[in-house]
């Protein structure tokens, strides 16, 4: 993938946007095997209209597919991570041309609301640094996310009851109260209040708490902390992780563990070369 462009070695995954000089989604790899997607239109806090939107799909299809990205990590520009769906002029979707009204409105929900899945459908782990505010599909994206950690300025709400709307959307009636439990999930929905780093912390949104200005570099570390792994490991283990929220009941959950563990353990060398590594007190080389 390419690391030209500006002054941060960030390239625009959409070549229209950069074309008219609109870069809303960029990615660079700053450690070995790790690629940053940041939301890139600071001043707006990073809303979502559908010009935003498209090219965060682009760059999570390239990224997805990019064999030597392991871990990604995704994050805003600027003093916000992502303010939740732009008021003032959030766009169209793609495709719409000759659709009537009542077909244009679900295709926009659908499209937007399909990027949590995004998340999961990639490969490699996703770490969220949220970097400030996430609001209503910001605090969604973020939820998306597999492992969130936060800036001390981050704050989050869920903005839709706030608006008028119903304040379940982008999947967060199925997240958040996985994350945090029904009753402070829906304290959080219901109230629309708002949500600093601390508390989100202790009621479990988020794993960690970090000054604003050592997040990223802790987001990398970790991010390049895990490539010491296996690949595939991390791989199969995301797909486990969230394929067992959705399991009914432990014994299937340990069958799906089961047999994950074994098509790791009898299609790679992996725990070989872990036990050699120990022996040999050097850090393993997995090659999948």
């Amino acid at each position: 993938m390419g690391r030209g462009g500006d002054a941060d070695g960030l390239t625009g995954c959409d070549s229209a946007a950069m074309a008219a000089g609109m870069s809303y989604v960029l990615i660079d790899q700053p450690r070995p095997h790790v690629s940053r997607i940041t939301l890139n239109r600071p001043e707006r806090m990073n809303a979502m209209s559908f010009d935003t939107v498209a090219p965060l799909y682009d760059a999570l299809r390239h990224v997805g597919a990019d064999n030597d990205t392991w871990v990604i990590v995704l994050t805003g520009a600027g003093r916000g991570f992502c303010s939740g769906l732009d008021l003032e002029d959030h766009g169209m979707p793609p495709g719409c041309d000759g659709l009537p009204m009542s077909r244009i409105a679900i295709r926009a929900m659908e499209y937007m609301s399909n990027l949590v899945p995004a998340l999961r459908a990639v490969p490699q782990p996703v770490i969220a640094a949220v970097n400030g505010p996430a609001y209503g599909g910001g605090m969604c994206l973020m939820l998306g996310a597999d492992i969130r950690l936060a800036a001390q300025s981050a704050r989050f709400r869920s903005a839709g009851i706030t608006n008028g709307l119903s304040g379940t959307e982008l999947g967060v009636s199925w997240l958040l109260p996985r994350l945090i439990g029904a009753a402070h999930a829906w304290d959080v929905i219901l109230s629309g209040r708002e949500v600093d780093a601390v508390e989100a912390e202790r009621l479990g949104m988020v794993s960690r708490v970090l000054p604003d200005d050592a997040l990223l570099e802790a987001a990398l570390t970790l991010a390049e902390e895990m490539c010491g792994w296996s690949p595939h490991g991390l791989a199969m283990t995301k797909k486990v992780l969230w394929s067992n929220l959705e399991t009914g009941s432990l014994e299937a959950a340990v069958d799906l563990e089961n047999r994950n563990q074994l098509l790791v353990r009898l299609t790679t060398q992996n725990l070989q070369e872990a036990i050699s590594a120990r022996k040999q007190k050097r850090a393993p080389r997995f090659e999948d």
